[in-house]
């Protein structure tokens, strides 16, 4: 069983159909890999400039430096960590 949170989707595929997935991102929208299954999710792009997704972010950088293994956003998180904070950023 799943859920949606308003703002942002979860898509879950195998690491093999990730390049044929880049461009079914829509616009204003942005492609990132976060959990132990490394799950794709499309989030608003506003979330870039909230601090909690910035913190993110400079988690992934020291993580993976600019060379991720998936090809793409990879966030080094839980998922759920993931979506308690995307879902805190919606009311944003």
């Amino acid at each position: 069983m799943g859920f949606r949170l308003p703002g942002m989707r979860r898509i879950s595929f195998s690491v093999s159909h990730a390049s044929t997935k880049a461009v079914d991102v829509p616009k204003g929208y942005l492609a990132v890999y976060a959990g132990e299954k490394m799950k794709r999710f499309l989030i608003p792009i506003s979330y870039l400039n909230q601090p909690a997704f910035q913190d993110l972010l400079s988690q992934a950088e020291d993580e993976f430096g600019y060379d991720s293994p998936m090809g793409g956003l990879t966030i080094p998180c839980r998922e759920d960590v993931f979506l308690s904070i995307t879902s805190s950023l919606n009311g944003c």
